[in-house]
């Protein structure tokens, strides 16, 4: 089988998909035009903004999908093969994925904008409010920790690392001096457009010449150093300005994700004339991974924002829904944004397509065998295989970097939320508590039975998977009590609600597992950051469903 039809097969389904359970949500969330809009109605051109839905699609795409949808379906796919990673990402991306985004968009445009939180409490109560607030943010944290060690492993990759580093430092100077020029020279953004991103091709061609020495800081290692770099650029970034860093970076990032992806298939399209690229990864591996973990219930939590993010929620009522001009908008800016996020993820998943197990386990992280996989389809169309290594490296940090930053500034928003500690020292302090733990989690050793260390974010790849498809589920439960009152059939978020809600818990209950065994059977007390935080999640989420059984209970009668 060719990659391409695998690529052409997944697509046929995701439009269709599109097309008519997205139709079908439109009408059962009685979409109309008519309807005053927050952009509309509390119009002030800053924050709140008409905006061309296509437009639109293009800046939420950048703003959900960053590097989740590569490492997931990547990792999925070595531990469990190609086959159930696929179905998966294109069944839970339709009838899973897209209602939770759909619907919190919907949610957030009918509540003037607001955020999926609010919508919870408005509909709730406020002890259910903060129960949310809290699991979002603990779900911030292990998404922080993750991709910060994801990137910190790219720049010490022996091969490329030190020149996508560089390329990397020239990147964020780039989005600065254009968040710089933008604010204070006003030009078209089309112009902005036409000039910034060829340069952000020349900081690519550029990394290689200027390599960056390899980093220790107080002793570390040299991966150690570059993830506390990376958390010092996560604490700028989230107290400086939007306009300054986090805007013109998500601007050419979104670009950069689109392009790469287009290209990506342009090249798998064009190898098909000279013989194609098959497909030499088996469609099923086992039925446990390497690591001890099943198939079922690990391979959804794993593929991830691939298929389904309750990260999605809190863009779908951030920015977004004060930018939608009309509520039909919000079919193809949230249903189809999903959608859009699950091509991506074929996309990744098809860069291991290309590999035999033994090639593919020679490649020690998912953002290897992703750079290489754009690389050879890039080759295929004359490009330079070195250039395009180096390219795909930097379009993964690029996306990662969408998620890091936007991630601890929504971790101060919800601390200083949860503490009421507001201005520039309650920012400060906001932003330093939502990294103190990542901090903790990158810089502890940890090694396998082998005496092999494990990198920090294998470690917690599966219980960050975990708590965002568990934060989907308990968004996805808020969202049925929203349409329970407002007398819309609320089936169809409250039974992908029930299905995540079994799956995530029962993943997190495999990861606590051995140190439940450990503390009841063998007496042996220990501090295990992932197996604490899971148990912490599950009583969260317990709480939350209480309290939605309550409000189901009060509205029946």
């Amino acid at each position: 089988m060719q990659v391409l039809s695998l690529i052409l097969i997944g697509a046929v389904l995701l439009l269709l998909g599109y097309f008519i359970y997205g139709s079908f949500l439109s009408r059962l969330l009685r979409l109309n035009d008519k309807n005053k809009v927050p952009a509309v109605e509390l119009r002030d051109d800053r924050d709140f903004i008409p905006t061309n839905k296509f437009y639109l699609l293009g800046q939420h795409l950048s703003a959900i999908a960053a590097a989740g949808p590569i490492v997931g379906p990547i990792l999925a796919g070595l531990w469990f093969g190609w086959l159930p990673t696929a179905l998966w990402i294109i069944i839970g991306g339709i009838l899973i994925g897209g209602v939770h985004d759909m619907v919190s968009l919907v949610a957030s445009v009918r509540h003037k904008g607001r955020s999926v939180a609010e919508v919870i409490k408005e509909n709730m109560n406020h002890k259910a409010y903060i129960i949310f607030l809290l699991f979002l943010w603990i779900s911030i944290i292990y998404i922080i920790t993750a991709f910060t060690d994801i990137t910190a492993g790219t720049f010490v990759d022996a091969r490329v690392g030190p020149e996508v580093a560089s390329s990397s430092i020239m990147y964020l100077g780039l989005a600065l001096i254009m968040g710089i020029v933008l604010r204070y020279k006003s030009l078209p953004l089309s112009v902005y457009t036409i000039i910034f991103l060829p340069l952000v091709l020349l900081c690519i061609y550029l990394g290689p010449m200027f390599p960056v020495k390899p980093i220790l800081l107080f002793g570390l290692g040299a991966r150690t150093s570059w993830d506390i770099i990376l958390l010092v650029y996560c604490f700028i970034a989230s107290i400086i300005p939007l306009w300054l860093l986090l805007q013109p970076r998500g601007y050419l990032g979104g670009f950069f994700l689109v392009f790469t992806a287009g290209l990506s298939l342009v090249g798998i399209v064009v190898s098909s004339f000279t013989g194609g690229l098959s497909i030499h990864y088996p469609a099923f591996t086992q039925w446990v991974s390497p690591q001890g973990f099943p198939l079922i219930p690990m391979l959804f939590v794993t593929v991830a924002c691939g298929a389904c993010s309750g990260f999605h929620s809190i863009v779908c009522s951030g920015t977004t829904p004060k930018q939608i001009a009309k509520e039909t908008d919000t079919k193809i800016v949230g249903f189809g944004g999903m959608l859009m996020e699950s091509f991506v993820a074929l996309i990744a998943l098809a860069t291991l397509l290309i590999l035999t197990r033994a090639e593919a386990g020679g490649m020690k992280e998912p953002n290897q065998i992703y750079a290489n996989g754009i690389a050879v389809f890039l080759n295929s169309l004359g490009i330079n295989k070195a250039f395009a290594l180096n390219f795909a490296l930097l379009a993964f940090a690029t996306f990662v970097y969408d998620t890091l930053d936007v991630a601890t500034r929504l971790g101060r928003y919800i601390f200083q939320e949860l503490t009421g500690w507001q201005g520039r020292t309650g920012a400060c302090v906001a932003t330093l508590a939502t990294l103190v733990l990542p901090a903790f989690l990158v810089t502890r050793e940890v090694t396998d039975a082998s005496g092999n260390i494990i990198p920090a974010w294998k470690m917690f790849w599966t219980v960050f998977g975990s708590s965002n498809q568990l934060l989907a589920a308990m968004v996805l439960l808020g969202l049925s009590v929203w349409l329970f009152k407002k007398k819309i059939n609320f089936a169809v978020a409250f039974l992908p609600a029930l299905f995540m809600i079994v799956v995530a818990i029962w993943s997190i209950c495999v990861l606590v597992q051995p140190y439940a065994s450990k503390l009841f059977f063998k007496g042996e007390l220990s501090f295990d950051p992932v197996a604490t935080i899971g148990l912490v999640l599950i009583l969260l989420a317990f709480l939350l469903i209480m309290e939605v059984a309550k409000v189901f209970r009060k509205t029946a009668r």
